[in-house]
């Protein structure tokens, strides 16, 4: 029976359609997974989706659906750009899940009952994108030092995980298994910024929300989504908390390789490692922390109509094409680069011209020469020996790399030999024996040589452009050969014909085409966006307002304000004035009085149930004679008529308005 080989991609959140950044990650360890069946490792590859959490709740409640429905509908965007981009995983696991859920609240239990879990409360900095709770001096610059963005006070009873009961062990197992973590800059990373200073007990519940897996001992709590999400990779291979886990977790667990982004490291050599020591698992053998691909120049913007997605990266470049730009452009360490002239440059560079001209050329030559029959006649010359010598070699090198996480220097091992293709072709002027009838069989040879190394080559493809190495291999007249035989050089057949006519692997593209294209893209994203967040875009000519502007201020100064959604529940007139409504306006949990001058604007009974956005951190004033506690935001025109600033769509009062 062959070796197993068990692999994972950090599951993708459902929060909404991940761009092509957060599709890189699969891509890659398709690749991976392929190669190593190449191999002839029996490989299982799992991904999937993260499914719970309060991000999702809000988002669904935004949307106005449940969030079953809401998680449902990405879940199969998700999933569709992973078929799109030619993924061949052997497992999708959803959090939402039956069997999933069901081994989480076994595992919260089985760690309850043996002292790892413990019933306290917390109170930190919240970050609701991030759902994480920090200490005042884990924060940033006063921002969640994962995301950058603003947290807030929060407290509410919870569980918490004995974080520091299993710290020594695991820096134990790091320092004895140097490959554990991967690249080493993210190993030392880990232990000097967060084993070393030493672990604070984990929240592994929550209160605040309901869309989670229930606590089934205290169902006021949820299950926190990182012993929910990263349990994943056990669960969905079988395990079971009782003891009685499948023979395939049997065959397949430890896993050989967790391929995670580098911003999510923490969790999974950290948090999830100790996990694993309570529940008296093993731990997988590999976490790689890939880094990121960026767009270049710009942050990628849904309102700015600039977000790269792969599917429409797909519809302009092909799927074979994405594939090879985002391995190939992605370093070992250090974050790559994607923009639509870039990806459109390496197209025609790499593709069109390396490859696809390559096939092409060798195939036309074949025809016009000798009807496309491609012969062995041993008429060899020492020009030969280095094409030769680099075809044998490509397998193992490309192999090496494999070995080191080094996809892209992998790949450039393969089209290294693509290039020595083509200038072997300069080297043996094929046109120029041609003319000469003495050196036929010298020619069938050239011929030979271009179409064996070429076939190696596009064996060795397969992992990354799977579907160009079948059209080559399709064209040449051959098969797929077992990955041993891939050091070999002979191997296609003479007196093969090859297709009478060549397949354009790669036309070369015009970027002012793609641009154009690029354009209606970003038009129609833009669209959509103010679509769904009630936007209206109306070209017709408007009323204007030039207003003097005021001096410029810092974010900083910016951050000190803070803004909420508030209803109304009750207001009156302000006695003896004619300008001043007093509100009482419910702002989560709090009420606030609030002592606006909109009384020639709104009536106190029109008030009375209405969402407005306030202004919340202002300091106490008392105007005529009441006290107000914030600010009513409005909107006033040029004649001075105001209008309250309300949500477009329905917000729970106390949402934060950022």
């Amino acid at each position: 029976m062959s070796e197993k080989y068990y692999l994972t991609t950090a599951i993708a959140y459902t929060s909404g359609k991940p761009h092509i950044g957060n599709s890189y990650e699969v891509v890659m360890a398709d690749a991976i997974a392929r190669h190593k069946r190449q191999q002839g490792y029996d490989v299982f590859f799992q991904t999937g989706t993260d499914e719970h959490g309060q991000k999702i709740e809000e988002k669904a409640n935004a949307a106005g659906v449940s969030p079953k429905e809401f998680v449902d509908n990405v879940a199969g965007i998700i999933k569709g750009i992973c078929d799109g981009l030619n993924v061949s995983y052997d497992k999708f696991i959803r959090t939402t899940d039956a069997p999933h859920e069901k081994q989480i609240q076994k595992i919260f239990k089985k760690l309850y009952d043996q002292g790892d879990i413990y019933k306290g409360a917390y109170e930190g900095m919240y970050c609701t994108p991030c759902e994480s709770f920090w200490t005042e001096s884990q924060l940033v610059d006063g921002k969640c030092p994962d995301c950058g963005r603003e947290v807030k006070p929060a407290k509410e009873e919870a569980y918490f995980f004995k974080m520091s009961k299993y710290a020594d062990r695991l820096i134990e197992h790091i320092n004895s298994h140097p490959e554990f973590i991967q690249p080493v800059s993210r190993k030392n990373e880990m232990m000097n910024n967060f084993l070393l200073p030493g672990l604070q007990d984990l929240c592994v519940s929550r209160t605040s929300f309901k869309w989670g897996i229930p606590v089934d001992f205290d169902d006021k709590h949820v299950v926190y989504v990182w012993l929910d999400a990263l349990s994943n990779y056990i669960t969905g291979i079988g395990y079971d908390a009782d003891g009685n886990s499948t023979e395939q977790y049997k065959k397949l667990w430890p896993a050989d390789l967790h391929l995670i982004g580098k911003d999510i490291i923490r969790f999974h050599t950290i948090y999830w490692p100790i996990f694993l020591m309570a529940l008296g698992e093993p731990l997988p053998t590999h976490v790689f922390g890939h880094p990121w691909l960026l767009q270049g120049g710009e942050k990628m913007s849904k309102s700015r109509g600039n977000v790269i997605y792969a599917d429409d990266l797909i519809s302009l470049f092909g799927v074979d094409a994405v594939r090879y730009y985002v391995l190939h452009e992605m370093p070992y360490e250090n974050d790559g680069t994607i923009t639509w002239e870039l990806i459109t440059e390496r197209y025609n560079s790499d593709l069109a011209n390396i490859l696809g001209n390559l096939v092409n050329r060798t195939i036309s030559m074949s025809n016009k020469y000798f009807d496309g029959v491609v012969e062995h006649t041993n008429v060899s010359d020492p020009i030969d020996e280095e094409l030769i010598g680099l075809a044998t070699k490509t397998r193992d090198r490309v192999a090496a790399k494999m070995d080191e996480m080094r996809v892209a220097d992998a790949i450039n091992e393969v089209f290294a030999l693509f290039r020595r293709c083509n200038k072997y072709i300069d080297e043996t002027e094929p046109w120029v024996l041609a003319k000469d009838e003495n050196k036929t069989d010298r020619l069938k040879e050239v011929m030979y040589n271009l179409t064996e190394s070429i076939c190696i080559g596009a064996n060795l493809l397969i992992p990354y452009m799977p579907e160009t190495a079948e059209k080559i291999l399709s064209q040449m007249n051959s098969s797929v050969r077992d990955y041993e035989n891939l050091n070999k050089y002979g191997l296609f057949e003479s007196g093969t014909k090859v297709v009478d006519k060549p397949q354009m692997l790669f036309a070369r593209l015009d970027v002012n085409d793609i641009l154009a294209k690029v354009s209606e893209i970003q038009a129609a994203q833009k669209a959509e966006y103010e679509r769904e967040n009630g936007i209206v875009s109306d070209d017709s000519a408007e009323e204007v307002i030039d207003i003097e502007a005021k001096p410029e201020i810092t974010y900083d100064d910016f951050a000190k304000l803070q803004f909420r959604v508030g209803k109304i529940i009750k207001c009156e007139e302000v006695p003896k004035s004619k300008k001043l409504l007093c509100s009482q306006v419910q702002i989560g949990s709090q009420v606030k009085q609030i002592v606006s001058g909109i009384k020639q604007h709104y009536s106190a009974e029109e008030m009375v149930g209405k969402r407005v956005m306030v202004l919340t951190n202002l300091k106490p004033a008392t105007l005529a004679g009441v006290v107000s506690e914030g600010m009513l935001l409005c909107a006033e025109d040029a004649e001075g008529n105001l209008a309250l600033l309300t949500p477009e769509k329905e917000m729970p009062s106390g949402a934060e308005i950022c």
